[in-house]
């Protein structure tokens, strides 16, 4: 069922927070056989040749042969060309060079491909873990054309990293990290891998946008570019004009299956804490404050009066975690962490997702109006499973629930919706937990902003204004208020069935 009520981001922050490893620590990966190289000048044309020459020796083909799931397919299948789903499935490169299951066939044994490239002289190489997730046999083909088996090191699906090692009779030819920090929109890169296994290829482009996110979770911060990425690019370097990786090529957006000049590559300033972590073979420890949170729309802004697009408001506390034992409250707008802005493009997630576990952040947060510090200290993420069980399960709808005091006229005047108290009787009825407090929708006007933002009969509303309502009185007073305080949008915190409750601005009726 459709909700209005969007899956909350876990601050556990972290989730890539995925590195609760300090980012100096990434200086220990080095590439003592690795010199910058630049770009030549030639009648006026700028030329690539000496970055290529260079670091085209150290970038491998990665092939991986699996087992296929011994079922049947149809016509309904993801991979058949019928599925909604299909062009998720080739817009990433987890598929790439396995043929595409036929109806009624079976495959016992699949290949993929991808590319990859070696950081270390003595076989280390960083590819994608789509690259090689699942795969029972992993081979490497270097530049020159020799094949080696390879080991995996280390995977992190959360950061689509991993860590092969090969063992070769000669020191091999490696790459060097750069700073994907500096690099900005309009800025020259290379992208070189093996699209479609012909072959080591070189592509040029430049940065089309930073901080790209692609709904694969809370730490998204790709590197958009315009140069040519394909199947069998994944796991390979992106290159700045001085010959260093400042990004691993990962997906593209394609409606066709192949490039249209949108691609997308993890910075190499979030990738290199992971990976050295990975060549130590370690875990990967993640961060964890423990709210729910959502971002500053257009709505939620003004129906608090704040500038759009600047912090994230909490939306639900996680008891005993890090978040509730400084004091982060329902409702607050948290600003900054450590210092750092919460925008968009650096979201809380992701911030915290570079601070080691257990370290102490301060927090710069709006409290009905007023600004307010607090100081927590870093849990590590749970597991997937314990947090998705944490966030509940959605209604499924049903009639309107009976029993309540009906709200007066004024509320279905000013919000197109019409309320009841929410009793004892009626929570039972929902299914919600005992002593949840507030109003519940028992009708819509579906021209209203409510109705277009999908409020539904049986959805309750806990809050107001970041004012609790335990009755409908309480809820026109806060309608009432909002109204007087000039505001043309009312936020309203809004649960439905067990779901984790939601902030949702909704534009007031006559105002």
């Amino acid at each position: 069922m459709t909700s209005i009520l969007a899956r909350h981001r876990i601050a556990a922050l972290v989730g890539v927070a995925l590195f609760a490893t300090p980012l100096v620590a990434s200086a220990m990966i080095t590439n003592p056989t690795a010199t910058p190289v630049t770009t030549t000048t030639t009648n006026g044309m700028t030329s690539f040749a000496p970055i290529v020459t260079a670091d085209k020796p150290a970038v491998v083909t990665i092939t991986t042969k699996m087992k296929a799931a011994n079922v049947e397919f149809d016509g309904d299948t993801p991979f058949s060309g019928n599925s909604p789903f299909d062009e998720q499935f080739r817009q990433f490169f987890g598929q790439q060079g396995i043929p595409m299951p036929q109806p009624q066939q079976r495959q016992p044994m699949a290949q993929a491909l991808g590319s990859g490239f070696i950081i270390d002289a003595n076989g280390i190489i960083v590819t994608n873990n789509h690259v090689i997730d699942g795969a029972v046999d992993i081979k490497v083909t270097l530049d020159d054309g020799t094949e080696l088996p390879a080991k995996l090191i280390g995977a992190d699906p959360k950061s689509d990293l991993a860590v092969l090692k090969i063992s070769a009779s000669r020191q091999l030819p490696t790459v060097k990290w750069g700073d994907s920090d500096h690099m900005n929109a309009g800025d020259p890169v290379l992208a070189i891998g093996n699209p479609f296994g012909l072959g080591t290829t070189v592509t040029s482009g430049i940065v089309s946008a930073r901080g790209r996110d692609l709904n694969n979770g809370p730490y998204d911060d790709f590197i958009q570019v315009d140069a040519a990425i394909n199947h069998g690019n994944s796991g390979g370097p992106l290159m700045n004009s001085q010959g260093e990786v400042v990004g691993i090529n990962t997906a593209i957006y394609s409606p066709s299956g192949g490039n249209v000049g949108i691609g997308f590559a993890i910075p190499a300033e979030q990738a290199k804490p992971v990976v050295l972590q990975l060549m130590k073979g370690e875990r990967i420890h993640r961060g964890y404050l423990g709210v729910g949170i959502q971002p500053m729309t257009d709505d939620i802004a003004a129906s608090l009066n704040l500038p759009k697009d600047r912090g994230e408001i909490v939306s639900r506390i996680e008891p005993g975690q890090p978040a509730a034992r400084a004091g982060v409250q329902q409702g607050d707008v948290i600003l900054k962490v450590n210092g750092q802005e919460i925008t968009p493009d650096n979201t809380l997630s992701y911030i915290v997702a570079g601070l080691p576990v257990g370290s102490r952040v301060s927090i710069d947060a709006i409290r009905n109006g007023k600004p307010v510090t607090l100081t927590a200290v870093l849990a590590e993420r749970p597991p997937e499973d314990q947090l998705a069980a944490a966030a509940g399960d959605e209604d499924e709808g049903g009639a309107p629930p009976q029993g309540g005091q009906a709200a007066p006229s004024s509320i279905r005047a000013s919000l197109g919706l019409s309320l009841q108290t929410l009793t004892p009787q009626i929570v039972q009825q929902l299914g919600l937990t005992a002593g949840t407090h507030g109003v519940v929708v028992t009708g819509v006007d579906q021209s209203s902003d409510a109705g277009a933002k999908g409020i539904q009969p049986r959805d309750v509303i806990l809050a107001i204004a970041q004012r609790p309502v335990s009755n409908v009185a309480e809820a026109a007073a806060a309608i009432d208020a909002a109204k007087k305080g000039g505001f043309k949008t009312v936020l309203l915190l809004v649960q439905r069935g067990n779901h984790p409750a939601t902030y949702l601005g909704v534009e007031l009726i006559g105002k």
